[in-house]
């Protein structure tokens, strides 16, 4: 067994030389002895090779004495639902979300979505399943179907829509993911929804684009469709459906961390003066419009199960990062695309304003992007920025975030490749590039 597959927040290998049925199995059982469940729920996406890795799971559960809840085809979100809806102790979703169509993988997570992951078990079970070594048990575990699971969180969902106070057309662009099991929620709204879909038969080959909206390249369908259909808003599913991108009605794609800015105010009307978590990466107008909205902002590490962590431990009532992950209080702190889609339909529908004039107001900075720079020594390359920019207000929560009055920037190292990350906001155009440059210079010397 490659010991690589288990990554810090899921485990996610190459099918069928890094996951399979029989790795599955084992790691099946190593999932029983190092939660101690008695009962799990497991979920599975459309690719080609999840039944095959479903199937080695389930014989592994059970081998090792537990019983399985088997709720079938569904998103990462359901599977998550499932962990604090249903009598279970933990759940699995066999994905390797926005990964290509060769790879597979489990998320994990115990009762009520608390993440394995990174210092929460990720550790002791990947220790057990390299060994292998298994005691027998008595008795073997049960299988019992749940087709009504699905039902279950769409009636959940269904009761954040604001019925009759105007009506939306949407795009959505599905990516032939499991994302497309939501229309049943914009299909039970036509009266308040007009909604245009692409690419929604499942097809785990993904054949029209990579399920992940975080590239550019893979929302031009969706950009055009926006445009041609006048539509107020174009959405884009990742390939479990726990991320979510979006497209503005003129066709512009709205960086990631500005719906965590959205979101959150509309929260805090509810509950005011809660806490909110903001990726470290994120444009400082973020934490600024959240804090304007009466809120308090803490940054967060990135990584979707070290972010459910720590909005747990410090009491955060929602959470987002860059990569699309919408964290909700209403889904036990996990992922929720789907009440992302609808509260941002029902805040259109509430105020009245564009899209674009809805993020008008988070245009506040100019921002370098994610800038990926090939680097062996990482550790050195931040400690010299750490001493060239000592001036800075220093920030070591997820690599290096050094701030100045003017601009900021944050380094981070990847945790799969010999690569540093770069993140550069500045108040403007001329001085983003002046110190992006000056900064990659020292990166890459």
């Amino acid at each position: 067994m490659n010991p690589e597959i288990f990554k810090a927040y899921d485990i996610r290998g190459i099918y069928p030389q890094d996951l399979n049925k029989d790795v599955a199995y084992v790691i099946g059982r190593a999932i029983v002895v190092s939660t101690g469940a008695k009962k799990i729920a497991v979920g599975m996406d459309m690719r080609t090779s999840s039944p095959e890795i479903k199937e080695g799971l389930l014989a592994g559960i059970t081998d090792q004495g537990a019983d399985i809840v088997d709720i079938g085809l569904v998103s990462t979100p359901m599977t998550y639902f499932s962990s604090w809806k249903l009598d279970v102790d933990g759940a699995v979703m066999i994905t390797a979300s926005h990964n290509t169509a060769e790879w597979n993988g489990l998320k994990l997570c115990k009762k009520n979505a608390i993440p394995i992951g990174e210092g929460d078990g990720m550790e002791e079970l990947r220790d057990l399943a390299l060994k292998g070594e298994f005691e027998d048990v008595p008795k073997k575990g049960k299988i019992e179907e749940n087709s009504e699971l699905k039902n279950m969180y769409f009636e959940y969902v269904s009761g954040f829509f604001k019925k009759g106070i105007g009506k939306k057309k949407i795009v959505v662009d599905f990516a032939n993911s499991v994302g497309t099991l939501d229309r049943n929620i914009y299909n039970r709204f036509s009266d308040d929804i007009e909604a245009a879909y692409l690419f929604e038969d499942l097809d785990g080959t993904f054949p029209n684009h990579e399920a992940n909206p975080i590239k550019p390249e893979t929302l031009k369908a969706l950009q055009e469709k926006v445009v041609s259909e006048k539509a107020d808003l174009g959405i884009a599913y990742d390939g479990d459906a726990d991320r979510v991108g979006f497209v503005d009605e003129e066709g512009e794609i709205i960086p990631m961390d500005y719906p965590i800015a959205l979101l959150a105010k509309e929260l805090l009307k509810k509950q005011p003066e809660e806490l909110i978590l903001v990726d470290i990466r994120s444009s400082n107008a973020i934490k600024e419009s959240i804090e304007e909205a009466g809120g308090r902002v803490n940054y967060c590490r990135i990584g979707h199960s070290l972010i459910k962590r720590q909005m747990r431990k410090e009491g955060a009532i929602f959470g987002g990062e860059l990569s699309g992950h919408y964290f909700f209080e209403e889904n036990s702190k996990a992922e929720m695309t789907t009440l992302a889609v609808i509260t941002l339909i029902n805040l259109l529908n509430e105020t009245g304003l564009k899209m674009s004039e809805l993020v008008k107001d988070l245009r506040r900075y100019f921002h370098s992007g994610e800038i990926n720079s090939d680097v062996e020594d990482k550790i050195g390359v931040m400690n010299k920025l750490k001493e060239i920019y000592k001036d800075g207000k220093l920030n070591e929560l997820d690599g290096v975030r050094i701030d100045f009055p003017d601009w900021w920037f944050n380094v981070r190292p990847s945790n799969t490749e010999p690569k540093l990350r770069l993140n550069l906001e500045a108040k403007t155009k001329e001085l983003m590039e002046e110190k992006r440059d000056e900064v990659l210079e020292i990166i890459r010397s």
